[in-house]
């Protein structure tokens, strides 16, 4: 006969229906791992040495109630972060403002004087000799900038005049600053050249080498101030700066200028011997967008014809013109190169002085 309590046909098929009353208080797996707490094992009650029937687990919160896999994949996320942060860290370090490897190349070719001596101007008038025909204006008005307005495929009329307006404050700088020609000035070069190549211009600065990478004479045109002095404020100046896309991200802008300075030696009276001095600079520049809105530039290649010199001088750290006066070369030199011809390439080996200044 049946228990009184169990119904008429049964219990049913799969548990007692005693059972029924424990349901609610049956625990799943995911309860039993989240507890704080847990039943010794039958071998460490054995042992006898734990005080208690039970032992806490570690407290690691919420970790502790996570499936394996996700906090497998956390593990990784964080071993990946670590390992980010210590080759960030540990990695080749690359200089700022501008690509690794940035780095100018400049070539510079001697001009020797074409007759027997250096020849002297006026002082009062030191240019009057120049043909007016060969386009020389008083310093950065002719410099031959692109028209305003100026604009590529990639980049806007604003973002070429930036770019056009950085160079030319370069060229002032560099090429017309009396701080920087006669003075031995060169922050008001450095500050328009980009940090990725400052590390560079300072070496060749400090450290002048004549390795077509460290002369600081392919950064600016400078002159002994124990040697050499301006005669005049005026540098007359021809030629033209052209502007085109290097690729979507740069602009190259290239300056190609003759200038001619009014020099005499240091220390000289006002009214002693004067003689022209002529520099041909060949300059290419590299903008980013970067560059363009900091307005620095990467100078990347700079070639000169300079003279009247000597073709064996050095002139890594100032150009080094002859004095008024002084000897030309010797018999069986290379042929006449007019620097203010910009019709042919600008680098070429040690050469006879033509042109203006002849």
């Amino acid at each position: 006969m049946g228990d009184p309590g169990e119904p008429p046909e049964g219990v049913p098929e799969g548990g007692s229906g005693s059972d029924d009353e424990y349901r609610s208080v049956v625990f799943d797996e995911s309860f039993v791992k989240a507890a704080r707490i847990t039943e010794l094992s039958a071998v460490e009650r054995l042992g006898g040495g734990a005080p208690r029937a039970v032992r806490h687990k570690l407290g690691l919160g919420l970790l502790a109630s996570l499936p394996r896999q996700a906090l497998t994949l956390l593990l990784l996320i964080v071993l990946a972060f670590g390992a980010a942060v210590y080759f960030g860290v540990t990695g080749p370090q690359h200089q700022a403002g501008g690509p690794a490897g940035s780095q100018l190349t400049s070539q510079l070719t001697a001009l020797t004087p074409p007759a027997g001596t250096v020849p002297t101007v006026d002082p009062s008038s030191p240019f009057a000799n120049l043909s007016a025909a060969a386009g020389y204006a008083d310093g950065s008005a002719g410099f031959g900038l692109p028209a305003v307005r100026t604009s590529t495929t990639h980049f806007t009329p604003d973002q070429v005049s930036t770019a056009v307006d950085t160079v030319r404050r370069y060229l002032i700088a560099s090429e017309l600053s009396q701080a920087v020609l006669v003075q031995g000035e060169t922050a008001p070069v450095r500050a328009l050249v980009t940090p990725g190549e400052q590390a560079q211009f300072d070496l060749g600065t400090t450290a002048p080498s004549d390795d077509q990478h460290h002369s600081a004479t392919g950064w600016m045109v400078r002159f002994d101030p124990m040697k050499e002095a301006l005669a005049s404020d005026t540098v007359k100046v021809a030629g033209s700066v052209v502007v085109r896309e290097l690729d979507p991200a740069t602009l190259e802008l290239t300056a190609d200028h003759t200038l001619i300075y009014a020099l005499r030696p240091a220390g000289a009276a006002v009214t002693g011997p004067v003689s022209l001095y002529t520099v041909r600079r060949e300059v290419r520049f590299d903008l980013d967008r970067t560059d363009i809105v900091n307005a620095q530039v990467r100078v990347v290649d700079v070639v000169q014809q300079a003279g009247p010199s000597a073709c064996g001088a050095v002139q890594d750290e100032y150009l080094q013109p002859l004095a008024p006066g002084a000897t030309g070369p010797a018999a069986g030199q290379p042929g006449t190169v007019d620097p203010g011809d910009r019709s042919h390439p600008a680098w070429q080996g040690c050469a006879v002085l033509g042109g203006p200044a002849g």
